[in-house]
Protein backbone atom coordinates (compact mmCIF):
# COMPACT_ATOMS: atom_id res chain seq x y z
CA UNK A 1 0.00 0.00 0.00
CA UNK A 2 1.47 3.33 -1.07
CA UNK A 3 1.95 5.99 1.58
CA UNK A 4 0.53 9.37 0.67
CA UNK A 5 2.99 12.09 1.52
CA UNK A 6 1.38 15.44 2.34
CA UNK A 7 2.38 18.21 -0.01
CA UNK A 8 3.01 21.84 0.79
CA UNK A 9 0.27 24.27 -0.11
CA UNK A 10 0.76 25.45 -3.68
CA UNK A 11 -0.40 28.60 -5.39
CA UNK A 12 -4.05 29.51 -4.83
CA UNK A 13 -6.00 28.86 -8.07
CA UNK A 14 -9.36 30.33 -7.20
CA UNK A 15 -10.74 33.36 -5.46
CA UNK A 16 -11.78 33.24 -1.85
CA UNK A 17 -15.15 31.59 -1.40
CA UNK A 18 -14.74 28.83 -4.03
CA UNK A 19 -15.59 25.25 -3.05
CA UNK A 20 -13.52 22.45 -4.53
CA UNK A 21 -14.73 18.88 -3.92
CA UNK A 22 -13.04 15.78 -5.33
CA UNK A 23 -12.70 12.08 -4.66
CA UNK A 24 -15.03 9.13 -4.24
CA UNK A 25 -16.52 10.08 -0.88
CA UNK A 26 -16.94 13.81 -1.45
CA UNK A 27 -18.20 13.79 -5.04
CA UNK A 28 -19.48 10.51 -6.45
CA UNK A 29 -21.15 9.10 -3.35
CA UNK A 30 -22.65 12.48 -2.43
CA UNK A 31 -24.05 12.84 -5.95
CA UNK A 32 -25.56 9.36 -5.69
CA UNK A 33 -27.14 10.28 -2.35
CA UNK A 34 -28.64 13.47 -3.83
CA UNK A 35 -30.17 11.63 -6.80
CA UNK A 36 -31.49 8.96 -4.44
CA UNK A 37 -33.31 11.60 -2.39
CA UNK A 38 -34.65 13.14 -5.59
CA UNK A 39 -36.03 9.82 -6.83
CA UNK A 40 -37.53 9.02 -3.42
CA UNK A 41 -39.67 12.16 -3.67
CA UNK A 42 -41.36 11.16 -6.93
CA UNK A 43 -41.17 7.37 -6.52
CA UNK A 44 -44.22 7.11 -4.26
CA UNK A 45 -46.26 8.95 -6.94
CA UNK A 46 -45.57 6.28 -9.59
CA UNK A 47 -48.40 4.23 -11.07
CA UNK A 48 -52.19 4.20 -10.68
CA UNK A 49 -51.98 4.00 -6.88
CA UNK A 50 -49.36 6.74 -6.58
CA UNK A 51 -49.65 9.10 -3.63
CA UNK A 52 -50.32 12.81 -4.01
CA UNK A 53 -47.74 15.45 -3.10
CA UNK A 54 -48.66 18.80 -1.58
CA UNK A 55 -46.24 21.37 -2.99
CA UNK A 56 -46.25 25.09 -2.16
CA UNK A 57 -44.05 26.97 -4.62
CA UNK A 58 -42.18 30.25 -4.18
CA UNK A 59 -45.35 32.20 -5.06
CA UNK A 60 -47.32 30.48 -2.27
CA UNK A 61 -49.40 28.59 -4.84
CA UNK A 62 -50.61 25.19 -3.69
CA UNK A 63 -50.34 22.07 -5.87
CA UNK A 64 -51.87 18.75 -4.81
CA UNK A 65 -50.90 16.25 -7.50
CA UNK A 66 -49.18 12.97 -8.27
CA UNK A 67 -47.88 14.22 -11.63
CA UNK A 68 -44.08 14.07 -11.48
CA UNK A 69 -43.63 16.72 -14.18
CA UNK A 70 -45.56 19.26 -12.08
CA UNK A 71 -43.76 18.27 -8.86
CA UNK A 72 -40.31 18.57 -10.44
CA UNK A 73 -41.17 21.86 -12.15
CA UNK A 74 -42.33 23.50 -8.92
CA UNK A 75 -39.44 22.25 -6.77
CA UNK A 76 -36.38 24.48 -6.78
CA UNK A 77 -33.64 21.84 -6.92
CA UNK A 78 -30.17 23.31 -6.32
CA UNK A 79 -27.90 20.25 -6.11
CA UNK A 80 -26.04 19.95 -9.44
CA UNK A 81 -26.39 16.15 -9.71
CA UNK A 82 -30.10 16.22 -8.92
CA UNK A 83 -30.55 19.05 -11.43
CA UNK A 84 -29.09 16.77 -14.12
CA UNK A 85 -31.89 14.30 -13.37
CA UNK A 86 -34.43 17.13 -13.51
CA UNK A 87 -33.10 18.25 -16.91
CA UNK A 88 -33.28 14.66 -18.22
CA UNK A 89 -36.90 14.35 -17.08
CA UNK A 90 -37.76 17.71 -18.66
CA UNK A 91 -36.24 16.56 -21.93
CA UNK A 92 -38.35 13.40 -21.72
CA UNK A 93 -41.43 15.59 -21.23
CA UNK A 94 -40.52 17.61 -24.32
CA UNK A 95 -39.74 14.54 -26.44
CA UNK A 96 -42.52 12.12 -25.49
CA UNK A 97 -44.89 14.10 -23.24
CA UNK A 98 -44.95 11.32 -20.64
CA UNK A 99 -42.54 9.22 -18.58
CA UNK A 100 -40.91 11.95 -16.47
CA UNK A 101 -41.22 9.91 -13.26
CA UNK A 102 -39.86 6.90 -15.17
CA UNK A 103 -36.64 8.79 -15.94
CA UNK A 104 -36.08 10.02 -12.37
CA UNK A 105 -36.78 6.61 -10.79
CA UNK A 106 -34.60 4.63 -13.21
CA UNK A 107 -31.74 7.16 -13.13
CA UNK A 108 -31.70 7.19 -9.33
CA UNK A 109 -31.84 3.38 -9.15
CA UNK A 110 -28.97 2.97 -11.63
CA UNK A 111 -26.77 5.20 -9.48
CA UNK A 112 -27.80 3.38 -6.31
CA UNK A 113 -26.84 0.04 -7.89
CA UNK A 114 -23.48 1.53 -8.88
CA UNK A 115 -22.62 2.50 -5.28
CA UNK A 116 -21.72 -1.03 -4.01
CA UNK A 117 -19.67 -1.61 -7.16
CA UNK A 118 -17.70 1.57 -6.46
CA UNK A 119 -17.09 0.47 -2.87
CA UNK A 120 -15.85 -2.90 -4.18
CA UNK A 121 -13.17 -1.07 -6.13
CA UNK A 122 -14.60 -0.82 -9.66
CA UNK A 123 -13.67 2.31 -11.56
CA UNK A 124 -16.54 4.55 -12.72
CA UNK A 125 -15.39 4.07 -16.34
CA UNK A 126 -15.78 0.30 -15.97
CA UNK A 127 -19.31 0.71 -14.60
CA UNK A 128 -20.09 3.14 -17.43
CA UNK A 129 -18.98 0.61 -20.05
CA UNK A 130 -21.16 -2.05 -18.49
CA UNK A 131 -24.16 0.29 -18.41
CA UNK A 132 -23.64 1.17 -22.08
CA UNK A 133 -23.63 -2.53 -22.99
CA UNK A 134 -26.79 -3.06 -20.94
CA UNK A 135 -28.46 -0.03 -22.58
CA UNK A 136 -27.78 -1.39 -26.05
CA UNK A 137 -29.21 -4.76 -24.99
CA UNK A 138 -32.29 -3.09 -23.46
CA UNK A 139 -33.07 -1.01 -26.54
CA UNK A 140 -32.61 -4.03 -28.79
CA UNK A 141 -34.81 -6.18 -26.57
CA UNK A 142 -37.50 -3.49 -26.36
CA UNK A 143 -37.91 -3.61 -30.14
CA UNK A 144 -38.86 -7.31 -29.88
CA UNK A 145 -41.57 -6.71 -27.26
CA UNK A 146 -44.00 -4.92 -29.60
CA UNK A 147 -47.38 -6.66 -29.41
CA UNK A 148 -49.70 -4.21 -31.17
CA UNK A 149 -49.85 -0.89 -32.95
CA UNK A 150 -52.36 1.83 -33.75
CA UNK A 151 -53.86 1.05 -37.14
CA UNK A 152 -56.38 3.83 -37.81
CA UNK A 153 -55.97 7.35 -36.42
CA UNK A 154 -59.63 8.23 -36.97
CA UNK A 155 -60.88 5.19 -35.00
CA UNK A 156 -61.42 5.98 -31.32
CA UNK A 157 -61.21 2.29 -30.36
CA UNK A 158 -57.67 2.12 -31.80
CA UNK A 159 -56.63 5.27 -29.92
CA UNK A 160 -58.15 4.01 -26.67
CA UNK A 161 -55.64 1.14 -26.59
CA UNK A 162 -52.88 3.55 -25.56
CA UNK A 163 -54.84 6.47 -24.11
CA UNK A 164 -56.63 4.41 -21.46
CA UNK A 165 -53.38 3.30 -19.80
CA UNK A 166 -51.89 6.82 -19.80
CA UNK A 167 -55.03 8.32 -18.22
CA UNK A 168 -55.34 5.52 -15.65
CA UNK A 169 -51.83 6.27 -14.37
CA UNK A 170 -53.04 9.74 -13.28
CA UNK A 171 -56.79 9.26 -12.69
CA UNK A 172 -57.21 5.62 -11.69
CA UNK A 173 -60.88 4.69 -11.63
CA UNK A 174 -61.85 7.59 -13.91
CA UNK A 175 -60.16 6.30 -17.07
CA UNK A 176 -63.46 5.00 -18.45
CA UNK A 177 -64.79 8.58 -18.36
CA UNK A 178 -61.73 10.56 -19.48
CA UNK A 179 -60.09 8.21 -22.00
CA UNK A 180 -63.06 8.18 -24.45
CA UNK A 181 -63.17 12.00 -24.30
CA UNK A 182 -59.45 12.22 -25.16
CA UNK A 183 -59.77 9.65 -27.96
CA UNK A 184 -62.81 11.43 -29.41
CA UNK A 185 -61.08 14.82 -29.28
CA UNK A 186 -57.86 13.51 -30.85
CA UNK A 187 -59.71 11.69 -33.63
CA UNK A 188 -61.68 14.85 -34.46
CA UNK A 189 -58.56 17.06 -34.62
CA UNK A 190 -56.29 14.55 -36.39
CA UNK A 191 -55.15 15.81 -39.83
CA UNK A 192 -54.96 13.55 -42.87
CA UNK A 193 -51.19 13.30 -42.38
CA UNK A 194 -51.06 12.01 -38.80
CA UNK A 195 -47.37 12.95 -38.42
CA UNK A 196 -48.46 16.62 -38.45
CA UNK A 197 -50.78 16.24 -35.46
CA UNK A 198 -50.53 19.26 -33.14
CA UNK A 199 -51.29 18.83 -29.43
CA UNK A 200 -52.45 22.49 -29.30
CA UNK A 201 -55.50 21.49 -31.36
CA UNK A 202 -56.93 19.79 -28.24
CA UNK A 203 -57.82 22.44 -25.66
CA UNK A 204 -59.11 22.03 -22.11
CA UNK A 205 -61.60 24.35 -20.39
CA UNK A 206 -62.31 23.81 -16.68
CA UNK A 207 -65.72 24.78 -15.29
CA UNK A 208 -66.36 24.40 -11.58
CA UNK A 209 -69.39 22.43 -10.46
CA UNK A 210 -70.95 19.11 -11.30
CA UNK A 211 -68.89 15.96 -11.60
CA UNK A 212 -66.33 14.47 -13.93
CA UNK A 213 -69.06 12.38 -15.58
CA UNK A 214 -70.61 15.61 -16.93
CA UNK A 215 -67.49 16.45 -18.96
CA UNK A 216 -67.91 16.52 -22.72
CA UNK A 217 -66.19 17.27 -26.02
CA UNK A 218 -67.09 20.40 -28.00
CA UNK A 219 -65.99 20.86 -31.61
CA UNK A 220 -64.54 24.34 -31.76
CA UNK A 221 -63.16 26.95 -29.39
CA UNK A 222 -64.84 27.47 -26.02
CA UNK A 223 -64.42 30.68 -24.02
CA UNK A 224 -65.57 30.53 -20.38
CA UNK A 225 -67.53 33.79 -20.60
CA UNK A 226 -70.40 35.25 -22.60
CA UNK A 227 -69.95 37.92 -25.30
CA UNK A 228 -69.81 41.52 -24.06
CA UNK A 229 -72.44 42.62 -26.59
CA UNK A 230 -76.20 42.05 -26.61
CA UNK A 231 -76.03 39.76 -29.63
CA UNK A 232 -74.87 36.25 -28.69
CA UNK A 233 -75.23 34.28 -31.92
CA UNK A 234 -73.98 34.51 -35.51
CA UNK A 235 -73.69 32.15 -38.46
CA UNK A 236 -71.43 32.23 -41.52
CA UNK A 237 -69.70 35.36 -40.29
CA UNK A 238 -66.42 37.08 -41.04
CA UNK A 239 -64.17 37.38 -37.99
CA UNK A 240 -61.76 40.20 -37.11
CA UNK A 241 -59.19 39.50 -34.36
CA UNK A 242 -57.54 42.38 -32.47
CA UNK A 243 -54.73 42.04 -29.94
CA UNK A 244 -55.37 45.64 -28.81
CA UNK A 245 -58.28 47.17 -26.85
CA UNK A 246 -61.43 48.05 -28.79
CA UNK A 247 -61.71 51.55 -27.39
CA UNK A 248 -60.68 55.13 -28.07
CA UNK A 249 -56.93 55.68 -28.04
CA UNK A 250 -55.41 57.26 -24.96
CA UNK A 251 -52.10 59.06 -24.60
CA UNK A 252 -49.38 57.59 -22.40
CA UNK A 253 -49.00 60.87 -20.52
CA UNK A 254 -51.59 63.09 -18.92
CA UNK A 255 -52.97 65.80 -21.13
CA UNK A 256 -54.99 68.98 -20.50
CA UNK A 257 -57.84 70.17 -22.68
CA UNK A 258 -59.01 73.75 -22.20
CA UNK A 259 -62.75 74.18 -22.89
CA UNK A 260 -64.11 77.73 -23.01
CA UNK A 261 -67.87 77.12 -23.24
CA UNK A 262 -70.57 74.44 -23.33
CA UNK A 263 -70.57 74.14 -27.12
CA UNK A 264 -66.91 73.18 -27.13
CA UNK A 265 -67.61 70.48 -24.53
CA UNK A 266 -70.41 69.04 -26.68
CA UNK A 267 -68.20 69.06 -29.77
CA UNK A 268 -65.41 67.35 -27.84
CA UNK A 269 -67.57 64.44 -26.68
CA UNK A 270 -69.36 64.19 -30.03
CA UNK A 271 -65.98 63.96 -31.76
CA UNK A 272 -65.11 60.80 -29.83
CA UNK A 273 -68.54 59.32 -30.55
CA UNK A 274 -68.35 60.10 -34.25
CA UNK A 275 -64.88 58.56 -34.54
CA UNK A 276 -65.97 55.33 -32.81
CA UNK A 277 -69.18 55.18 -34.84
CA UNK A 278 -67.18 55.62 -38.05
CA UNK A 279 -64.76 52.82 -37.07
CA UNK A 280 -67.57 50.36 -36.22
CA UNK A 281 -69.53 51.36 -39.36
CA UNK A 282 -66.47 50.56 -41.51
CA UNK A 283 -66.21 47.13 -39.86
CA UNK A 284 -69.91 46.51 -40.58
CA UNK A 285 -69.58 47.67 -44.19
CA UNK A 286 -66.61 45.29 -44.65
CA UNK A 287 -68.86 42.37 -43.68
CA UNK A 288 -67.39 41.71 -40.21
CA UNK A 289 -69.97 39.98 -38.01
CA UNK A 290 -67.74 38.88 -35.09
CA UNK A 291 -64.78 40.61 -33.45
CA UNK A 292 -62.46 39.05 -30.86
CA UNK A 293 -60.14 41.27 -28.84
CA UNK A 294 -57.31 40.41 -26.51
CA UNK A 295 -57.97 43.37 -24.19
CA UNK A 296 -60.98 45.28 -22.95
CA UNK A 297 -63.93 46.61 -24.93
CA UNK A 298 -64.98 50.18 -24.07
CA UNK A 299 -68.54 51.14 -23.16
CA UNK A 300 -68.80 53.43 -26.17
CA UNK A 301 -67.58 50.65 -28.46
CA UNK A 302 -70.14 48.21 -27.02
CA UNK A 303 -72.89 50.74 -27.69
CA UNK A 304 -72.07 51.04 -31.39
CA UNK A 305 -71.35 47.30 -31.77
CA UNK A 306 -74.87 46.62 -30.48
CA UNK A 307 -76.28 49.19 -32.89
CA UNK A 308 -74.61 47.52 -35.88
CA UNK A 309 -75.46 43.99 -34.62
CA UNK A 310 -71.86 42.75 -34.26
CA UNK A 311 -70.84 40.04 -31.77
CA UNK A 312 -67.83 40.98 -29.60
CA UNK A 313 -65.92 38.38 -27.55
CA UNK A 314 -63.09 39.13 -25.15
CA UNK A 315 -60.12 36.72 -24.92
CA UNK A 316 -57.55 37.60 -22.25
CA UNK A 317 -55.04 34.83 -23.05
CA UNK A 318 -52.62 35.45 -25.89
CA UNK A 319 -52.22 31.69 -26.34
CA UNK A 320 -55.97 31.24 -26.79
CA UNK A 321 -55.97 34.20 -29.19
CA UNK A 322 -53.30 32.43 -31.22
CA UNK A 323 -55.32 29.20 -31.25
CA UNK A 324 -58.43 31.10 -32.34
CA UNK A 325 -56.54 32.64 -35.27
CA UNK A 326 -55.69 29.11 -36.43
CA UNK A 327 -59.32 28.02 -36.10
CA UNK A 328 -60.84 30.88 -38.09
CA UNK A 329 -57.88 31.56 -40.40
CA UNK A 330 -57.36 35.17 -39.29
CA UNK A 331 -54.37 37.39 -38.56
CA UNK A 332 -54.34 39.29 -35.24
CA UNK A 333 -54.20 43.07 -35.69
CA UNK A 334 -52.31 45.36 -33.32
CA UNK A 335 -54.46 48.40 -34.14
CA UNK A 336 -58.21 48.92 -34.18
CA UNK A 337 -59.39 49.37 -37.75
CA UNK A 338 -60.80 47.60 -40.78
CA UNK A 339 -58.83 44.44 -41.67
CA UNK A 340 -58.07 43.49 -45.24
CA UNK A 341 -59.84 40.44 -46.71
CA UNK A 342 -56.61 38.46 -46.23
CA UNK A 343 -56.50 39.41 -42.53
CA UNK A 344 -60.11 38.44 -41.85
CA UNK A 345 -61.15 34.99 -40.72
CA UNK A 346 -64.36 33.04 -41.07
CA UNK A 347 -66.41 30.88 -38.73
CA UNK A 348 -69.55 28.89 -39.41
CA UNK A 349 -71.15 29.44 -36.03
CA UNK A 350 -70.80 31.56 -32.88
CA UNK A 351 -73.22 30.78 -30.09
CA UNK A 352 -73.61 31.02 -26.32
CA UNK A 353 -74.38 27.93 -24.26
CA UNK A 354 -74.95 27.40 -20.56
CA UNK A 355 -72.83 24.73 -18.84
CA UNK A 356 -73.54 24.18 -15.17
CA UNK A 357 -74.88 27.67 -14.64
CA UNK A 358 -71.92 29.33 -16.40
CA UNK A 359 -72.38 30.93 -19.80
CA UNK A 360 -69.72 30.03 -22.37
CA UNK A 361 -69.11 31.20 -25.94
CA UNK A 362 -68.43 28.59 -28.64
CA UNK A 363 -66.75 29.51 -31.93
CA UNK A 364 -66.72 26.56 -34.28
CA UNK A 365 -66.70 25.28 -37.84
CA UNK A 366 -69.35 22.86 -39.01
CA UNK A 367 -68.33 19.21 -39.27
CA UNK A 368 -68.57 17.17 -42.46
CA UNK A 369 -71.77 15.50 -41.19
CA UNK A 370 -73.42 18.88 -40.54
CA UNK A 371 -72.42 20.16 -43.98
CA UNK A 372 -73.89 17.04 -45.56
CA UNK A 373 -77.24 17.79 -43.87
CA UNK A 374 -77.74 20.86 -46.06
CA UNK A 375 -75.82 23.56 -44.20
CA UNK A 376 -73.25 23.78 -47.00
CA UNK A 377 -75.67 25.95 -49.00
CA UNK A 378 -75.50 28.65 -46.32
CA UNK A 379 -71.73 29.06 -46.55
CA UNK A 380 -70.33 31.83 -48.77
CA UNK A 381 -68.04 30.96 -51.65
CA UNK A 382 -64.88 32.34 -50.02
CA UNK A 383 -65.23 30.14 -46.89
CA UNK A 384 -63.52 27.12 -48.46
CA UNK A 385 -60.50 29.16 -49.49
CA UNK A 386 -59.55 30.21 -45.93
CA UNK A 387 -56.88 28.02 -44.34
CA UNK A 388 -58.20 26.70 -41.02
CA UNK A 389 -57.15 24.02 -38.57
CA UNK A 390 -59.53 21.75 -36.63
CA UNK A 391 -59.66 22.49 -32.91
CA UNK A 392 -61.55 20.55 -30.26
CA UNK A 393 -62.22 21.60 -26.66
CA UNK A 394 -62.68 19.19 -23.77
CA UNK A 395 -64.92 20.79 -21.13
CA UNK A 396 -64.02 19.33 -17.72
CA UNK A 397 -66.37 19.56 -14.71
CA UNK A 398 -65.33 19.05 -11.10
CA UNK A 399 -66.00 20.05 -7.52
CA UNK A 400 -62.61 21.62 -6.68
CA UNK A 401 -59.93 23.45 -8.60
CA UNK A 402 -57.27 20.89 -7.63
CA UNK A 403 -59.41 18.03 -8.95
CA UNK A 404 -59.88 19.90 -12.24
CA UNK A 405 -56.14 20.60 -12.50
CA UNK A 406 -55.33 16.91 -11.95
CA UNK A 407 -57.89 15.85 -14.56
CA UNK A 408 -56.39 18.35 -16.99
CA UNK A 409 -52.92 16.84 -16.47
CA UNK A 410 -54.34 13.38 -17.19
CA UNK A 411 -55.90 14.68 -20.42
CA UNK A 412 -52.60 16.30 -21.42
CA UNK A 413 -50.77 13.01 -20.85
CA UNK A 414 -53.28 11.18 -23.03
CA UNK A 415 -52.93 13.70 -25.86
CA UNK A 416 -49.12 13.66 -25.63
CA UNK A 417 -49.08 9.86 -25.76
CA UNK A 418 -50.97 10.03 -29.07
CA UNK A 419 -48.41 12.56 -30.30
CA UNK A 420 -45.63 10.09 -29.46
CA UNK A 421 -47.55 7.32 -31.23
CA UNK A 422 -47.71 9.38 -34.44
CA UNK A 423 -43.91 8.99 -34.62
CA UNK A 424 -43.88 5.31 -33.66
CA UNK A 425 -47.24 3.51 -33.49
CA UNK A 426 -45.96 0.35 -31.77
CA UNK A 427 -47.24 -0.67 -28.33
CA UNK A 428 -45.62 -2.86 -25.66
CA UNK A 429 -47.18 -4.61 -22.63
CA UNK A 430 -47.72 -2.35 -19.63
CA UNK A 431 -48.15 -3.11 -15.92
CA UNK A 432 -44.34 -3.50 -15.58
CA UNK A 433 -44.38 -6.51 -17.93
CA UNK A 434 -41.97 -4.88 -20.41
CA UNK A 435 -39.54 -3.84 -17.64
CA UNK A 436 -39.40 -7.34 -16.13
CA UNK A 437 -38.87 -8.89 -19.54
CA UNK A 438 -36.06 -6.41 -20.22
CA UNK A 439 -34.51 -7.35 -16.87
CA UNK A 440 -34.53 -11.00 -17.97
CA UNK A 441 -32.98 -10.12 -21.34
CA UNK A 442 -30.23 -8.01 -19.74
CA UNK A 443 -29.49 -10.77 -17.19
CA UNK A 444 -29.01 -13.16 -20.09
CA UNK A 445 -26.67 -10.65 -21.74
CA UNK A 446 -24.69 -10.35 -18.48
CA UNK A 447 -24.17 -14.11 -18.37
CA UNK A 448 -22.60 -13.95 -21.83
CA UNK A 449 -20.50 -10.84 -21.12
CA UNK A 450 -16.87 -11.68 -20.29
CA UNK A 451 -14.69 -9.71 -17.92
CA UNK A 452 -15.53 -7.23 -15.22
CA UNK A 453 -18.25 -5.47 -17.24
CA UNK A 454 -20.77 -8.16 -16.35
CA UNK A 455 -21.09 -6.79 -12.79
CA UNK A 456 -22.41 -3.47 -14.12
CA UNK A 457 -24.68 -5.23 -16.64
CA UNK A 458 -26.22 -7.29 -13.82
CA UNK A 459 -26.67 -4.12 -11.77
CA UNK A 460 -28.55 -2.56 -14.70
CA UNK A 461 -30.82 -5.61 -14.92
CA UNK A 462 -31.57 -5.42 -11.20
CA UNK A 463 -32.31 -1.71 -11.51
CA UNK A 464 -35.04 -2.46 -14.07
CA UNK A 465 -36.93 -4.32 -11.31
CA UNK A 466 -37.42 -1.07 -9.36
CA UNK A 467 -40.71 -0.32 -11.16
CA UNK A 468 -42.29 -3.59 -10.02
CA UNK A 469 -41.10 -3.00 -6.46
CA UNK A 470 -42.44 0.56 -6.54
CA UNK A 471 -45.85 -0.53 -7.84
CA UNK A 472 -46.01 -3.22 -5.17
CA UNK A 473 -45.16 -0.73 -2.41
CA UNK A 474 -47.74 1.79 -3.65
CA UNK A 475 -50.44 -0.91 -3.90
CA UNK A 476 -49.62 -2.11 -0.38
CA UNK A 477 -48.46 -5.69 -1.00
CA UNK A 478 -45.17 -7.45 -0.31
CA UNK A 479 -42.97 -6.13 -3.11
CA UNK A 480 -40.31 -8.83 -2.61
CA UNK A 481 -42.84 -11.63 -3.14
CA UNK A 482 -44.33 -9.75 -6.07
CA UNK A 483 -40.95 -9.38 -7.84
CA UNK A 484 -40.19 -13.06 -7.18
CA UNK A 485 -43.49 -14.07 -8.81
CA UNK A 486 -42.79 -11.87 -11.82
CA UNK A 487 -39.25 -13.24 -12.26
CA UNK A 488 -40.60 -16.81 -12.15
CA UNK A 489 -43.35 -15.97 -14.66
CA UNK A 490 -40.95 -14.35 -17.12
CA UNK A 491 -38.32 -17.09 -16.90
CA UNK A 492 -40.86 -19.90 -17.32
CA UNK A 493 -41.70 -21.15 -20.79
CA UNK A 494 -45.29 -20.73 -21.87
CA UNK A 495 -47.22 -23.89 -22.65
CA UNK A 496 -49.74 -23.51 -25.51
CA UNK A 497 -53.38 -23.53 -24.39
CA UNK A 498 -52.41 -24.09 -20.75
CA UNK A 499 -53.88 -20.82 -19.46
CA UNK A 500 -50.99 -20.29 -17.05
CA UNK A 501 -49.71 -16.77 -16.37
CA UNK A 502 -46.23 -17.06 -17.84
CA UNK A 503 -44.49 -15.24 -20.66
CA UNK A 504 -43.23 -11.76 -21.57
CA UNK A 505 -46.68 -10.11 -21.24
CA UNK A 506 -47.22 -10.90 -17.55
CA UNK A 507 -47.55 -7.81 -15.35
CA UNK A 508 -48.95 -6.65 -12.02
CA UNK A 509 -52.63 -6.58 -11.11
CA UNK A 510 -53.06 -3.39 -9.06
CA UNK A 511 -56.56 -4.48 -7.96
CA UNK A 512 -55.12 -7.07 -5.58
CA UNK A 513 -55.95 -6.47 -1.91
CA UNK A 514 -53.40 -8.25 0.27
CA UNK A 515 -51.64 -10.91 -1.78
CA UNK A 516 -49.59 -9.99 -4.90
CA UNK A 517 -51.42 -11.01 -8.05
CA UNK A 518 -50.37 -11.15 -11.72
CA UNK A 519 -52.25 -10.66 -14.97
CA UNK A 520 -51.75 -10.82 -18.72
CA UNK A 521 -51.23 -7.16 -19.67
CA UNK A 522 -52.11 -7.71 -23.35
CA UNK A 523 -55.34 -9.55 -22.55
CA UNK A 524 -56.27 -6.84 -20.02
CA UNK A 525 -55.65 -4.09 -22.59
CA UNK A 526 -52.82 -2.45 -20.61
CA UNK A 527 -50.46 -1.20 -23.32
CA UNK A 528 -47.78 1.50 -23.31
CA UNK A 529 -46.17 3.30 -26.29
CA UNK A 530 -42.83 1.82 -27.20
CA UNK A 531 -41.37 5.26 -28.01
CA UNK A 532 -42.06 6.60 -24.48
CA UNK A 533 -40.17 3.74 -22.81
CA UNK A 534 -37.36 3.85 -25.36
CA UNK A 535 -36.64 7.53 -24.78
CA UNK A 536 -37.07 7.22 -21.01
CA UNK A 537 -34.54 4.39 -20.69
CA UNK A 538 -32.12 6.25 -22.93
CA UNK A 539 -32.38 9.57 -21.07
CA UNK A 540 -32.20 7.95 -17.61
CA UNK A 541 -29.08 5.98 -18.53
CA UNK A 542 -27.36 8.97 -20.08
CA UNK A 543 -28.11 11.11 -17.02
CA UNK A 544 -26.79 8.38 -14.69
CA UNK A 545 -23.60 8.01 -16.76
CA UNK A 546 -23.07 11.78 -16.68
CA UNK A 547 -23.36 11.87 -12.87
CA UNK A 548 -21.20 8.75 -12.49
CA UNK A 549 -18.30 10.15 -14.52
CA UNK A 550 -18.01 13.36 -12.46
CA UNK A 551 -14.93 13.26 -10.20
CA UNK A 552 -14.67 16.90 -9.13
CA UNK A 553 -17.04 19.75 -8.33
CA UNK A 554 -15.88 23.37 -8.37
CA UNK A 555 -18.47 25.88 -7.12
CA UNK A 556 -18.01 29.63 -7.24
CA UNK A 557 -19.13 31.97 -4.50
CA UNK A 558 -22.72 33.09 -4.95
CA UNK A 559 -22.92 36.52 -6.51
CA UNK A 560 -24.55 39.42 -4.69
CA UNK A 561 -24.10 41.30 -1.46
CA UNK A 562 -25.25 40.44 2.06
CA UNK A 563 -28.83 39.31 2.44
CA UNK A 564 -31.29 41.74 3.96
CA UNK A 565 -33.09 40.71 7.16
CA UNK A 566 -36.54 39.24 6.68
CA UNK A 567 -39.30 41.78 7.17
CA UNK A 568 -41.54 39.97 9.59
CA UNK A 569 -43.76 43.00 10.19
CA UNK A 570 -44.10 46.60 9.15
CA UNK A 571 -41.63 49.19 10.51
CA UNK A 572 -39.21 46.46 11.64
CA UNK A 573 -36.23 48.86 11.71
CA UNK A 574 -37.81 51.40 14.03
CA UNK A 575 -36.85 51.59 17.69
Amino acid sequence: MALRVPQAAGPQLFKEGYKNLEGLEEVILRNIQATKEMSEITRTSFGPNGRNKMVVNHLDKLFVTSDAATIIRELEVVHPAARLMVMASQQQEAEAGDGTNYVVILGGELLQRAEPLLRMGLHPSEIARGYELALASALEGLETLSVDKVGSWADTDELLKAVRTAVAAKQYGQEELLAPLVAQAVAASMPKDHTRFNVDNVRVVKIMGGGLSQSRVVHGMVFPQAPVTARHRAECARVAVFSCPVDMGQTETKGTVLLHNASEMLEYTQGEESQMEQAVRELHDAGVGVIVCGSGVGELAIHFLNRFDIVAVRCSSKFDLRRLCRVVGANPLARFGVPTPEEMGYCDEVRTDEIGGDRVTIIRQWTAEELADGRAAKRPAFADRIQRSPLVTIVLRGATQNALDDAERAVDDGVNVVKALTKDARLVPGACAAEMELARIIHTTAERTPGINQHAVKAFATAMEVFARTLGDNVGVDSTALVAKLIAAHHAKAVPESGSLVGPAIGIDVNCEHEPRLLDAVAAGILDPLAVKLWAIRYATQAALTVLQVDQIVMAKTAGGPKLPKQQQAHWDED
